[in-house]
């Protein structure tokens, strides 16, 4: 379980083909804090820690990660976002994110108004069911609340702080992201359907 609040960025230094599996190695500024087979978000898709050393940290990716996310596109110099998972004393200052992506979107717009940003974020109805205005969406690991909801895309409004401390500086339009829709949105929509 994660909150959406990203620790901090790391650099892809390869993304290498094993078959329909591959193996990510991204530079971790937390690596020293972490231990094998623990669960990290990488930009919102949770991946279990295969291998590190001082500077780096390795997951293998499975071949169903690498179709339902954006992971596959990465390439080496990209920024990912990076959340460790949450401790049983942790606050939760975002929402509850599972790291389980249901769809991904394409980056439609992130411009500059004054200090903060517009982003927008298309949406497939798949995602776009679960979205309300005011509610959260995870898009690539990122709390964020949806400030307008059109038919078939999301709008935030993104804080400098949030554009520095994440991958969102180096974002361009048309990039792929990972959406995690609301988890209470999906229990809802499971009890009522029973």
């Amino acid at each position: 379980m994660f909150t959406g609040l990203i620790e901090a960025t790391g650099r892809v230094l390869s993304l290498e083909s094993r078959g329909e599996q591959a193996r990510l190695t991204i530079a971790n500024p937390f690596v020293g804090e972490i231990t094998l087979g623990e669960s990290i978000a990488v930009n919102g898709c949770c991946l279990t820690v295969s291998a590190c050393d001082e500077s780096t940290t390795s997951f293998d990716v499975l071949n169903q990660t690498l179709k339902v996310t954006s992971l596959g596109a990465l390439e080496t110099s990209n920024l990912v976002n990076l959340e460790r998972a949450l401790p049983l004393n942790g606050r939760l200052g975002g929402h509850f994110v599972q790291g389980h992506v249901d769809d991904t979107g394409e980056i439609l717009e992130l411009s500059m108004h004054g200090q903060d940003h517009r982003y927008e974020v298309s949406l497939s109805p798949d995602i776009y069911r679960y979205c309300i205005p005011k509610g959260s969406l995870a898009v690539d690991g990122i709390s964020l609340t949806i400030a307008e909801l059109n038919r078939d895309s999301a709008v935030f409004w993104i804080t400098p702080h949030t554009i520095q401390a994440t991958n969102l500086h180096s974002a361009r339009t048309g990039q792929r992201v990972n959406l995690e829709a609301d988890l209470l949105a999906k229990h809802v929509e499971s009890l009522m359907a029973k």
